[in-house]
């Protein structure tokens, strides 16, 4: 007979995986660095395998650990749903969550099926914005909820920051080589058009402003066509894009910072399992999944 899954351990294997390491997995977990360490290492033991290679710089899942992970991580889902569906089977309620449209479709997707399945009464709205139109929606209790990038007028509780990246056209590089340098900028009062512009100037770089639009389908339009290049922050990056950096010239800009806000009327259960869906989801889970 088999022995059987220990959740606690799967967890804390999960963890490990999303962290990148034991030191960082321990804060998730909430336990000691050689507590995690010898959980692993009763994990594999049960298992009759290696899961991770360890070196002094890094760690990679084995074979045998990229196949647990898929396990885990549906065990785990499952084990939650079981459990909200049992302890919180009467949580009802509407929500309105405010989200920029590439936060909703390249991080929030997922949150939202999950969120969906394990509190199916709870009917969710989504309105799709900039973050600079979201703070007054949010000052006016006209939304609950905002998934936006933290700036003066949105401070919220920190979820992950997010690398912003240049990207251009795959196939053609012309661009690069025309001064001053084409760029496409998101909206005035926009915290990433503020980082483009801030790492553009501290490195000294002649541009101007190609195209200007609050709309990220509007920018991705202007590389797909040559036009310019653009940041982005690398989670809204579409896969056909080039990423451009160092090698092209093109300086390093400052992350941004993605936090949920709360109105002053979301003080209510729904409100509050859907900021800790997405604490949870995507401080640690997702960044490691992206």
């Amino acid at each position: 007979m088999h022995p059987e899954f220990d959740v606690d351990l799967l967890r804390t294997f999960v963890a490990v995986v999303e962290a990148g390491s034991f030191t960082k997995a321990s804060v998730t977990v909430h336990r000691s660095q050689a507590a995690v360490s010898m959980q692993i290492k009763r994990l594999e033991r049960m298992l009759g395998t290696t899961l991770f290679t360890r070196d002094t710089r890094n760690l990679a899942l084995t074979r045998p650990g990229n196949t647990l992970l898929e396990y885990a991580r549906r065990m785990l889902d499952l084990h939650e749903e079981a459990w909200s569906a049992i302890a919180r089977p009467d949580v009802s309620g509407r929500v309105v969550l405010g989200a920029p449209d590439d936060y909703v479709s390249s991080l929030l997707s997922p949150v939202l099926r999950r969120f969906s399945n394990l509190y199916p009464r709870v009917e969710i709205e989504i309105v799709c914005a900039q973050s600079t139109a979201l703070a007054p929606m949010l000052a006016d209790n006209k939304i609950d909820l905002a998934f936006v990038t933290r700036d003066r007028k949105l401070r919220g509780d920190l979820v992950r920051r997010e690398d912003m990246v240049w990207v251009g056209a795959p196939d053609d590089t012309s661009v690069l080589a025309t001064s001053p340098l084409p760029v496409g900028l998101y909206e005035h009062g926009c915290v990433a058009r503020a980082h483009t512009l801030a790492a553009l100037n501290g490195a000294g770089i002649r541009y101007r402003a190609a195209y200007s639009s609050a709309s990220l389908l509007g920018l991705v339009a202007t590389v797909d066509a040559g036009l310019a290049v653009v940041a982005l922050a690398r989670c809204s990056v579409p896969s056909r894009l080039a990423i451009y950096g160092e090698a092209q010239g093109l300086p390093d800009i400052e992350p941004l910072e993605i936090v949920v806000a709360r109105s002053a009327k979301s003080d209510r259960p729904t409100c509050d399992y859907l900021a800790a869906q997405m604490m949870q989801d995507l401080s640690v889970r997702g960044q490691a999944r992206a």
